[in-house]
């Protein structure tokens, strides 16, 4: 559904398009004053406390849950598009071989890329949608090893192969680690892969259902996306949170910390929300996690998270800020061993799943989405000047 107004001319609209409403999705919602959000008709928390990340996978590509008969389906459909490609694997190490000047996301930009153009991904426009199911599953299912594979690489290791035999947790933690996870490890970060899927027209989902609106094909909105993604202020949040964890140090010295930072304007990572004006409440799950995993990192972070939220609210009470996300996904994904490297990664292993349920939706409108802009510039047209 295309919305419309009453008027062919400009319409003004807040900065950075705030509560604008650009289209219909039957995918999800976030009600930022309520602190909730779900995918489809159920609760995104609920269903990360409650269903397997292949569960809610399934959901956003066949818009309902599984009966048990179609998990095992769909896990055994997805399980071969875990496997590296053999043209892409030829050309993995020299990928990875490009050392700091490639970050973890522009070098999967890369190999997506890659894997578009020899599978010659045709574009949304031209496919049906057997097709741009295929092409979407692929993208999601070789995501999370391509990640894996070139952290090793770099690492000096050889890639693993994904086992089927393992949840996409556990695949992940044992393709980047090398061990295969503590069931409790593996139930922590399945938790945070669905709690992380989807979330609203967040940036990079937006970035990808407009690269989706050109007829392009998946591989380029996903690739598009995960420049949008790659960003501190979205999905590069989590290594940061952690690192502020770092500089505090100790528990004596977290209100000489947070006074200084607040005092100073400076961004306090893991702190605030575009849209929730209460708590978030993927971060309340995942401190659960991380309180159930326990130690010592665990104390101290809800500890300083505590200590944050009661300065702020003394030092600047019109403008209430709390934990969000990136916060305790930092901790769990620490707990877990997951390297802070690969925090950002992760967050986009479970997220390509929303990216693509919105490129699937968009494509099915057959409708660019070209904005408009007001023009600030020097007065037009001036005589253009002799050489």
């Amino acid at each position: 559904m295309t919305l419309t107004t009453d008027t062919d001319g400009p319409i003004t609209v807040p900065p950075g398009l705030r509560n604008v409403v650009v289209t219909s999705t039957e995918i999800g919602d976030v009600r930022g004053s309520e602190g909730f959000y779900h995918y489809r008709q159920y609760s995104a928390v609920d269903l990360a406390r409650g269903r397997t990340f292949e569960d809610v996978w399934f959901l956003f590509v066949e818009g309902r849950l599984p009966t048990p008969a179609e998990a095992r389906r769909f896990t055994g459909e997805v399980a071969p598009l875990r496997v590296l490609p053999d043209e892409l694997r030829e050309v993995l190490p020299a990928i990875a071989a490009a050392g700091e000047r490639l970050q973890p996301l522009m070098a999967l930009r890369t190999a997506l890329s890659l894997i578009g153009s020899a599978r010659d991904v045709p574009p949304l426009w031209d496919a049906d949608a057997a097709t741009r199911r295929e092409n979407a599953l692929l993208v999601c299912a070789v995501t999370p090893t391509v990640l894996a594979a070139l952290h090793r690489l770099r690492s000096g290791l050889e890639p693993l192969e994904p086992r089927a035999d393992l949840s996409a947790a556990a695949n992940w933690i044992f393709m980047v680690t090398g061990s295969v996870p503590p069931p409790r490890h593996a139930a922590a970060v399945e938790k945070y892969l669905v709690a992380t899927i989807d979330h609203g027209f967040n940036a990079s989902t937006f970035t990808s259902r407009v690269v989706a609106s050109t007829g392009a094909d998946v591989v380029s909105a996903v690739v598009a996306a995960i420049g949008a993604f790659s960003g501190p202020l979205h999905g590069g949040a989590p290594d940061r949170a952690l690192a502020g964890l770092d500089e505090i140090g100790t528990p004596d010295r977290i209100d000489e910390w947070v006074r200084a930072r607040v005092l100073a304007h400076d961004r306090i990572m893991g702190f605030g929300h575009a849209v929730y004006r209460t708590d978030d409440p993927r971060s309340l799950m995942l401190r659960e996690v991380a309180a159930e995993l326990g130690g010592e990192l665990a104390d101290f972070a809800m500890t300083v998270e505590r200590r944050v939220v009661e300065i702020l609210a003394e030092l600047k009470p019109e403008r209430r800020l709390y934990a969000n996300v990136e916060f305790y996904a930092g901790v769990v994904m620490e707990l877990c061993g997951i390297p802070r490297s690969m925090f950002t990664p992760t967050f986009a292993v479970s997220r390509v799943v929303g990216w693509t349920a919105n490129v699937l939706e968009q494509a099915t409108e057959r409708r660019i989405i070209r904005p408009a802009a007001r023009y600030v510039g020097p007065p037009a047209p001036e005589p253009v000047p002799a050489a």
